[in-house]
């Protein structure tokens, strides 16, 4: 059924009140953040003091599903080679001279639990973030293991205490609880549902989205990964057509879009074609290839009339900015949900 956006859902406390719970799990990202790392921080301790006993691991294998956000922050900064092996096993080579990280925030995945029992198996180095009784726990148990014990099956708070120890033992970049928690905490106030949406940055994203095939881009790696969950967040709560991609993916489709005419009548009867949009995000990345590609992206935005809009983030550190970013991106793609109504009245999702 036809869909249009209601912008005054989004300040309609009655509206509002409908949905608390999904945005109030959004304000409490910052929070289940902290509660990991406080969680965690003695089996931490305890992984730290293991690890300054025994020799600079030989390679970091970051094993599971999950394994693919660690990989973003941890493939262009850890001194030893890393890979990522989302499968449930291992590479063939790795051994008792190998560390293997997991992230497994619900604990209950059986290809995880395969992949920790073979590391442990093959008398790997584990660390393991997961619900200390979970199946994935069950299977981490050996001489070589540690669990740092989750609860939240949150997915960016368990990275986070797992990001801590890799930071501890100079296998990843600095990262620091707090610094992540409060830059969510930041987010949760600025996009409040009590905010109104004048001043109102994920409110106004929404409104942009309202009416467009939104192309996400960020330019550095953890940008990139943040857009591309963002996309996925869009496409769950909107039913539509969300790209994230680098920006040879996502040029073509800005330049296929079909010149604004000046003359289009908004209010026309009739369904509105939707037209890409180019969302940026920009954690303050500026090497010369970042440069250039939002350059390229942005200049056949212009030459389309394709509206741009960006979220930005200064948070103090990588991990940080890009939990800014996504958090920001998700509560866009809320407040879209919520403003989407079918000729009933209805919400559209």
């Amino acid at each position: 059924m036809p869909t249009w956006f209601d912008e005054s859902r989004l300040d309609d406390e009655s509206v509002l009140a409908g949905t608390d719970l999904r945005l109030r799990t959004l304000a409490e990202s910052g929070a289940r953040v902290r509660r990991e790392a406080g969680d965690a921080a003695a089996a931490t301790d305890e992984a730290v003091a293991r690890a300054a006993e025994l020799a600079r691991p030989r390679a970091v294998i970051a094993a599971g599903p999950d394994s693919r956000l660690l990989r973003a922050v941890l493939e262009p900064l850890c001194p030893v080679p890393f890979v990522a092996w989302p499968g449930p096993a291992l590479p063939g080579w790795a051994g008792t001279l190998d560390l293997v990280v997991v992230l497994a925030p619900d604990g209950s995945d059986p290809g995880t639990a395969s992949a920790v029992a073979e590391a442990v198996r093959r008398g790997c180095q584990v660390v393991v973030a997961c619900p200390p009784t979970s199946m994935v726990a069950e299977h981490a148990a050996g001489r070589w293991s540690t669990i740092l014990p989750t609860t939240t099956r949150d997915q960016l708070a368990t990275a986070v205490v797992m990001l801590t120890y890799l930071d501890r033992v100079q296998l990843g970049p600095e990262t620091r609880a707090e610094q992540v928690a409060q830059a969510l905490d930041d987010v949760a106030i600025a996009c409040s549902p009590h905010r109104d949406l004048a001043v109102n940055d994920a409110k106004m994203t929404a409104i942009a989205l309202a009416d467009a095939n939104p192309v996400v881009w960020g330019g550095s790696v953890l940008a990139a990964r943040a857009a591309r969950r963002i996309a996925e967040s869009i496409r769950r709560t909107s039913g539509r057509t969300a790209l994230a991609g680098d920006a040879e993916q996502l040029l073509p489709v800005l330049e296929a879009a079909r010149p604004l005419d000046v003359f289009d009548d908004p209010f026309a009867d009739g369904p509105r074609e939707l037209r890409p949009m180019l969302l940026v995000l920009d954690d303050g990345a500026e090497e010369p290839v970042v440069r250039e590609q939002r350059g390229r992206l942005q200049a056949a935005a212009a030459e389309r009339r394709v509206r741009v809009e960006t979220i930005s983030t200064d948070a103090p550190s990588e991990v940080a900015r890009y939990a800014s970013l996504l958090l920001s991106g998700t509560y866009a793609a809320e407040y879209l949900r919520l403003g989407l109504v079918d000729d009933r009245g209805t919400t559209e999702t």
